[in-house]
């Protein structure tokens, strides 16, 4: 079910907020942003009020230092996404499947997922938008992107800045010069 467009703070109930508080550092909101109809910027707060959390147990290899065994806490990229209404038809699933997400992190790494990976009727990956990693809040860490089918860490990207959802345009094809 789609929700309408809400601004940070405000709850999908009727007639709630979220509680004031004192506002989040930059450092720990992410901008969601691109072809969508509702861009929104959204603290790990919010990712907590406003969606279901979803659990995920992961064991992935990282570069440095080995296996690493963790618990994650989070919506699933999927709804929060789907929140900020992309701009695709969303029965027509040639459509859905020329869209991507790049996620950015605090410290500059980013990754591209395909809209395919997390849509139910092609991969359905449940991604999330970690607010918690063994059982501790990532408030002041900020939201950490968690794939829990990836064997390597890599596309695990911590403190998200930004998702940027958008079609994939294919350039167009050159004609190759004919020698003379």
């Amino acid at each position: 079910m789609s929700r309408p467009c809400l601004p940070p703070g405000k709850s999908a109930s009727p007639g709630t907020t979220a509680s004031p508080g004192p506002a989040a550092p930059a450092r720990t909101s992410l901008t969601l942003r691109g072809e969508v109809a509702c861009p929104v910027s959204l603290t790990v707060a919010d990712l907590r009020e406003r969606w279901e959390q979803h659990r995920a147990e992961v064991v992935f290899d990282c570069a440095t230092s080995g296996p690493r065994h963790h618990t994650f806490e989070g919506p699933l990229l999927r709804e929060v996404v789907d929140d900020a209404k992309p701009v695709f038809d969303p029965r027509r699933r040639k459509d859905r499947s020329r869209f991507l997400l790049a996620v950015t992190g605090g410290d500059g790494h980013h990754t591209v997922l395909s809209w395919a990976e997390i849509d139910a009727d092609f991969g359905n990956v449940p991604i999330l938008l970690a607010t918690a990693m063994d059982g501790r809040s990532l408030e002041s860490a900020g939201s950490q992107l968690v794939v829990p089918t990836d064997r390597c860490g890599a596309r695990y990207i911590s403190a998200i800045t930004s998702v940027w959802v958008g079609a994939c345009a294919v350039p167009p094809q050159r004609t190759r010069a004919t020698p003379t």
